[in-house]
């Protein structure tokens, strides 16, 4: 294991020049101190997990210190929020510090989020605040633990800044941990300021160092927009799957890479509800749950027409073609494992559809009742469930369905069927009202509910001892928190 003092640095991304991000050092906050660190994020770097106790990892993460070897950047983008194209945004509050390399060979990026104005803070102040940096590293390590691609959170530090949003406030950083942080608007900043020099140096960039695979292909570009539709495809087939909401599918949000990435006013769903909106600022709905999907292939768009000098219309509208079939494949393979199916059928999907419209229509916790459908047999299960349905007759009809559809399936006992759908339906999830919860604690000095809420996420399958109120349907309060952008 390493000391802080002992991170290889090889910072790729800066070695672009300033045409792709400003040279800027973060402000650093007043008395800084830790909130919460992940130990599986610190591995990550091979980094010893008792140096998140010392005075210098604070310092570090908190702008009081920065490695010789770092050299902090403020990448510039642009991007589709909410349909309009805004011509330039850039890390208005964010700094890439550098880019260090593990034992293994992997690179991972230090991006602290909260460092102070840059040239893209766009009238902010460049800070974040104690929640939302909380809450990005909640929701970064809690989709990882569900097997979600994410970018990784590494710490919170606090402080005693004060920064005002709707109120007065406490800054905060947030590092966070990816491969890269390349978007969909880096592509987009470069082709719409025509600017094609730029645009394929960027392109080689992301090719050569995050898909090198595909330079063994015919038609390396081609190849690589193949493998970011096939990523977000699947990506968002598991959002969908576990109820995950983004909330901000802005094209400056999307990751090359295919992962989650930037975390607003995101929210898991409580109730089924397929018209769910988690951030109050999207009164269209243009990111609601199910919108994700369509969203999605929107975004892809928009970055197929960014990657025109490099690769034929015909081709982008081709590959653009193969996101939906493989989304639905993708999903319906996550939902048949969610139901405890082993083999597929033809109606399949119809069953999963009939479900979602009964959830929906009684308002059902969509995390606990696949949880508790794999507690005991089928017929026990649906028996025990069937309480928490308004149409009962509807109900029976498709539970019917599905105890024949188990029946079918011969596939070992029912202690393996309970394995099975144990290791795919996790009991606990970031809900809004525990996330909240932590925060106020935090807000007042005491870190203790934000760590042990860390600690819970960490292994969302496993029931464990004590734990009991992290997987309870939320109070009603708990069910209509607005989340905002505002961080």
């Amino acid at each position: 294991m390493k000391a802080l003092d002992e991170l290889t640095f090889d910072n790729r991304f800066a070695r672009l020049g300033d045409a792709f991000s400003t040279h800027v050092l973060p402000e650093p906050i007043d008395e800084p101190r830790l909130v919460v660190a992940s130990e599986a994020a610190m591995a990550l770097l091979d980094l010893d997990p008792a140096v998140a106790e010392t005075p210098v990892f604070a310092e570090l993460f908190g702008g009081h210190k920065l490695w010789a070897e770092a050299e902090p950047r403020a990448m510039i983008y642009s991007g589709h929020q909410f349909g309009s194209y805004n011509p330039q945004l850039g890390d208005g509050r964010g700094l890439l510090l550098g880019e260090v390399y593990n034992q293994a060979g992997e690179h991972w990026d230090l991006h602290l989020k909260g460092a102070g104005q840059t040239p893209y803070s766009r009238m902010g102040d460049g800070r974040a605040v104690l929640r939302s940096s909380i809450r990005e590293f909640l929701a970064s390590e809690a989709l990882h633990a569900l097997g979600i691609p994410s970018s990784r959170a590494l710490c919170v530090i606090g402080s005693t800044t004060p920064v005002w949003r709707e109120k007065q406030e406490r800054a905060a950083m947030v590092l966070r941990l990816a491969p890269s942080h390349v978007r969909f608007g880096h592509f987009e900043y470069f082709y719409y300021t025509k600017k094609p020099e730029q645009q394929k140096q960027l392109a080689e960039h992301v090719l050569s160092l995050h898909f090198p695979e595909c330079l063994e292909q015919p038609e390396p570009y081609l190849a690589m927009f193949r493998e970011i539709v096939e990523r977000n495809a699947e990506l968002i087939a598991k959002w969908q799957a576990y109820g995950f909401c983004h909330g901000v599918m802005n094209t400056d949000n999307m990751s090359i890479l295919g992962i989650t990435f930037d975390f607003g006013p995101f929210a898991f769903l409580d109730d089924f509800d397929a018209q769910f909106i988690c951030n109050h600022s999207d009164d269209q709905g243009r990111y609601s749950f199910s919108n994700q999907v369509p969203i999605g292939q929107w975004n892809l768009s928009a970055l197929a027409q960014a990657l025109t000098p490099f690769i034929s219309v015909e081709a982008l509208r081709e590959t653009l073609g193969l996101y939906l079939p493989l989304f639905q494949a993708h999903y319906l393979d996550l939902m048949r494992r969610r139901l405890g199916f082993t083999t597929a059928e033809d109606d399949d999907q119809k069953l999963v559809e009939r479900l979602l419209q009964l959830m929906q229509n009684s308002g059902v916790d969509y995390t606990l009742f696949f949880r508790r459908l794999g507690d005991e047999s089928a017929a026990l299960a649906v028996a025990r469930l069937r309480d928490d349905f308004v149409d009962l007759k509807g109900f029976d009809a498709w539970a019917d369905l599905y105890k024949a559809r188990v029946e079918r399936e011969a596939n070992g006992s029912e202690e393996l069927r309970r394995e099975r759908m144990h290791a795919v339906n996790p009991l606990y999830i970031l809900r809004n009202y525990l996330a909240q919860n932590a925060i106020q604690a935090a807000e007042l000095g005491d870190y203790s509910e934000v760590r042990r809420l860390h600690e819970v996420l960490t292994k969302p399958f496993e029931e464990q001892v004590g734990m009991e109120q992290y997987a309870q349907r939320p109070p009603d309060w708990g069910k209509h928190l607005e989340i905002s952008c505002s961080s």
